[in-house]
């Protein structure tokens, strides 16, 4: 891979990656070649050694050449021969694969056609959609197919984020304001990108929700069995400028990817309230972008219209490849974040997000907030602190891996609660039905009803609410409610629910297979009272879900032994990963004593921790002796 970036006609001027830009740098000067985003800072290109060809849709080598099949006004759409290709089954949160996988003949085409094959027409034909993604190396190629496709196939509209940019979040403001039939993201979420990593793309319904089991499985079908692919001949669309370009009866409409999710968040929040906080001389906030998609969205939130000092944004121009780091918001990879925390002279308040804008990490001074504290708090705070919920949350709901802290926030409010598979569309319907308010995910996703997504940026805008809450009457000079503060005070209402995850990524697939297998079988054979460790079985069993909504059921979602004192253990497989197969270990423990709430989580949970070891055989099946990621 090159050591340097270099500029690509037409797109703009980069710096050298071995000169890591700090967050308190100059903007780097415009030229008569280069394109700037009206928030403020470049989508940097880099030069890779990979073939990057804007149009990889073609005829199979052994079949014949694309036929016209219609040609409507100003358009022709001709029928591209192609043939199945393996492996195109969606996971959790769209198809994943390494960008080389995708950038294969007709790989990506294949199945974009597949979805089109597996909607009502009623869904798409003459409707809108919408497209962005997270900046990551591929999308600009994939932007063009997908557009030729949609008009191939009879979309009336396709509304696209500047230069292809949109954060998850936004994508799905995006379809709820302007009542699109969906829309497209091109993004491998929290993976590495560049030429060597990931790529990933996922469909989200009408109401910004992603599509569900029983449309991604028909698009799965599809690909088994497609032969052509419609693509309209049209000419690669110029989506680095604002406007419409039209072509008979489809067009393109490049819209600012930041307007309409600001635009939301200012209706969710109270942006006074927040700017009261973020322009205290006593206070101090930063946020790592991790040069990735919330870039483009940190400068004209947290700096223009909250007045937060343009220093506090680390890492916040974007790159194809996010500066050759992982952009995943938890203590390994927003390591330098940490650091920062850490420091003797920290700043109150940290927060990170990744790849694709929908996660979050939350720390205080020297003080790191678990995802399944973050929502049970938020949740416990929101009517007082958050205008959006002045009447009360109606719902609460978590993950099943996700920590039982917010269920005890539902009991004392007297809120509906839910547990759900791991996957945002679970979520989704419950909200579409009035039945949901706040939920969260153990994974750093965190989010509320104002779209339907997990929203990093939501989740801080939340919690700098309710720290400028706490706050708002502390006259300079006074001792400020700290994010530690919050927490404690939590702990000390509800009890703290200790948890850790231990994440063993890109394990051998067979071995991980065979051992959640293992588990399966173990927990159906185990009974209640039955002994591990110092530990008493209240239940095993394979996690299944029937919707209340939809009746839907989803089966196999994770093996949980939980005992009589209220601890879990939970195994799963990662659907989320593009290589391999990720096995993850969640460990709770429920603690009410509040002197003992100070304890480090992984001496706390130290016994179940060697306990979930044992229990699974993991270094027997896997051969994996450490973990990568614990959080």
């Amino acid at each position: 891979m090159a050591s340097c970036f270099m500029r690509l006609e037409g797109f703009f001027p980069t710096v050298s990656r071995s000169a890591k830009r700090s967050s308190n740098a100059p903007p780097i000067p415009s030229s008569s070649s280069s394109r700037f985003y009206s928030y403020g800072f470049p989508l940097k290109t880099n030069s890779f050694s990979v073939s990057h060809s804007p149009f990889t849709t073609k005829a199979s080598s052994s079949s014949s050449s694309s036929t016209p099949i219609v040609e409507p006004e100003g358009m022709k759409i001709s029928s591209v021969p192609t043939k199945p290709i393996e492996g195109q089954k969606t996971g959790t949160s769209g198809l994943r694969k390494k960008v080389k996988v995708f950038m294969q003949e007709n790989y990506l085409s294949n199945w974009i056609q597949a979805l089109f094959n597996s909607l009502p027409p009623e869904d798409y034909k003459n409707g809108v959609l919408v497209l962005g993604g997270d900046g990551r190396y591929f999308n600009r190629a994939a932007a063009q197919i997908i557009i030729k496709i949609a008009a191939g196939n009879g979309v009336g509209k396709i509304l696209v984020g500047r230069e292809g940019i949109m954060s998850t979040p936004a994508v799905s403001a995006v379809i709820r304001k302007r009542k699109a039939n969906g829309g497209f993201i091109m993004s491998a979420s929290h993976n590495p990108g560049g030429p060597e990593y990931d790529w990933g793309i996922k469909f989200n319904y009408s109401s910004g929700q992603p599509a569900p089991e029983s449309i991604t499985d028909k698009i799965y079908g599809n690909t088994l069995s497609i032969s052509e692919i419609k693509m309209a001949e049209i000419p690669d669309v110029d989506v680095s400028r604002l406007g419409v370009t039209k072509y008979g009866n489809f067009s393109v409409e490049v819209i600012d990817p930041v307007s309409d999710y600001l635009e939301l968040m200012e209706s969710v929040f109270d942006f006074q309230l927040i700017r009261s906080l973020l322009s205290r001389s006593d206070f101090r906030f930063v946020f790592d972008a991790m040069h990735a998609v919330t870039g483009a969205y940190a400068k004209p939130i947290f700096v223009d219209k909250l007045g937060a000092s343009p220093d506090s944004i680390s890492n916040g121009v974007a790159l194809e490849d996010f500066g050759h780091g992982h952009p995943d918001p938890n203590l390994t990879y927003a390591k330098d974040l940490v650091n920062t925390m850490y420091s003797e002279n920290g700043p109150d308040f940290g927060a990170a997000s990744d790849g694709d804008g929908d996660r979050n990490m939350i720390l205080g001074k020297k003080f790191f907030v678990t995802p399944s504290d973050s929502v049970a708090i938020i949740a416990a705070n929101a009517q007082e602190a958050i205008p959006y919920f002045r009447n009360g949350p109606v719902g609460l709901a978590r993950s099943m891996p996700t920590s039982g802290a917010l269920d005890r926030v539902a009991e004392l409010l007297g809120l509906t609660f839910f547990e759900v598979p791991t996957g945002w569309k679970f979520f989704g319907n419950l909200m579409d039905d009035g039945k949901l308010s706040i939920c969260g995910e153990e994974s750093f996703g965190t989010g509320s009803d104002h779209i339907r997504e997990k929203d990093g940026i939501w989740a801080v805008l939340a919690w700098l609410s309710i720290i400028a809450y706490r706050n708002k009457d502390k006259k300079p000079g006074e001792k400020l409610v700290s994010v530690s503060d919050v927490v404690k005070e939590h702990w000390a209402t509800y009890g703290r629910n200790f948890f850790s995850r231990y994440d063993y990524e890109e394990c051998e697939s067979e071995g991980a297979t065979k051992m959640i297998e293992y588990l399966r079988d173990l927990a159906s054979k185990s009974k209640e009272g039955a002994k591990y460790g110092d530990y008493v079985l209240q239940f095993a069993d394979d996690f299944a879900y029937t919707d209340p909504v939809d009746g839907s059921v989803a089966s196999k979602q994770g093996v949980r032994f939980v005992f009589t004192d209220g601890s879990r253990i939970i195994f799963r497989l990662s659907g989320t990963g593009s290589a391999g197969a990720t096995i993850r270990i969640y460990i709770e423990q429920f603690e009410p004593d509040v002197s003992k709430h100070d304890m480090d989580a992984q001496v706390a949970l130290k016994p179940l921790i060697d306990l979930a070891l044992s229990v699974s055989k993991l270094k027997d099946f896997t051969a994996m002796e450490e973990p990568t990621v614990i959080t």
